[in-house]
């Protein structure tokens, strides 16, 4: 059994952070669950990390933003039982019902149809979906498959699953469609064979146009490239026209900022997961607001080795014996 470490947080260091940003970071739930009192449950309802903590305090959740997280299936499939007093009669009555059947204002189905985690709640109410989200939902394409009538063309075109749907109706796509579709890195062989339709804003930020970019130069649009995680080649010979706030916070960029701390951006870099070396070396001119949305937060926090040697202790005293392979834990046996 996987067993996850245990941090020293201190919480003079807590009060450093912004707790919206905190609050929807995955990787900051060993902060947030010895903080109870500094989360922000708007910002936690969204956080894929946060579903065990919040199943516990349903009343809490902000549904509207749950709708955007991709694990909110296990809340919102999750049973629980209503009370009700008649007092004409004085009878009493429990009924089981779903958390989605229970808020039904509450849960925004715009966004509950772009969510790629919650496809099986979707597939059971197709009258409620917003069909343009849900075209550009990566996984649900054997839905719009069976309900091409409610496609959205545009939305699908930047879909990245939806190209093979797309190949076979490129007649319905307008310019819309095809403008995100420049940016759709699985079309980038419908692009090529209609080199007219290309908007080259959009494929800027493509990451499997390089070979493209490269042979345009000229018609790039060199903000949405520093944002492209594979266009370091072409930033490295043009540092010029670098937009230093877009490539500061991208992971594949490090050994370009690396050289460059003069002209980057501390909050974007303070979001970059790849850039704590440098972030560690510069405690200074750290952005805390930035740092509080970093995937590698927790590499600021020591880990409490004593606090896990005696959980680990803990473990093993349940080890009564070990026998023919067997592990045996109170009476259960374990392979």
């Amino acid at each position: 059994m996987f067993q996850q470490p245990i941090y020293i947080i201190e919480r003079s260091m807590i009060d450093k952070f912004e707790i919206g940003a905190l609050s929807g970071n995955p990787s900051a739930m060993p902060i947030l669950e010895k903080n109870m009192d500094k989360i922000d449950w708007y910002h936690l309802s969204a956080n894929p990390g946060a579903i065990d903590y919040m199943k516990k305090r349903l009343s809490a959740i902000q549904w509207y933003q749950l709708s955007d997280n991709p694990n909110a299936t296990e809340i919102l499939k999750k049973e629980i039982v209503k009370y009700k007093y008649n007092p004409e009669d004085g009878s009493e009555t429990w009924n089981s019902i779903s958390v989605l059947e229970d808020n039904p204002k509450g849960i925004c189905w715009l966004r509950l149809s772009s969510n790629k985690g919650v496809i099986p709640i979707l597939e059971k109410n197709l009258d409620k979906v917003d069909w343009s989200k849900l075209s550009a939902n990566p996984n649900a394409i054997h839905i719009l498959e069976q309900n091409l009538d409610n496609i959205n063309w545009s939305s699908l075109s930047y879909n990245p699953n939806g190209v093979k749907l797309l190949e076979k109706n490129l007649d319905k796509l307008s310019k819309y469609g095809w403008d995100y579709l420049s940016r759709n890195p699985n079309a980038i062989h419908i692009l090529e064979k209609n080199p007219d339709k290309i908007d080259w804003t959009e494929l800027s930020c493509n990451p499997n146009a390089i070979h493209l970019l490269e042979k345009n130069i000229d018609k790039i649009n060199w903000y949405l490239l520093s944002l492209n995680p594979n266009a370091t080649p072409i930033l490295e010979k043009n540092l010029d026209k670098v937009n230093w706030s877009c490539l500061s916070r991208m992971p594949n960029a490090i050994s370009i900022l690396e050289k460059n701390l003069d002209k980057v951006n501390w909050f974007s870099l303070s979001e970059n997961p790849n850039a704590i070396h440098i972030l560690k070396n510069n405690m200074d001119k750290i952005s805390w607001s930035g740092l509080s949305k970093n995937p590698n937060i927790m590499a600021f926090f020591k880990l409490d080795y004593e606090a896990m040697k005696e959980r680990n202790l803990g473990f093993l005293s349940n080890l009564l014996s070990y026998k023919d392979g067997l592990y045996f834990f109170r009476g259960e046996t374990c392979l």
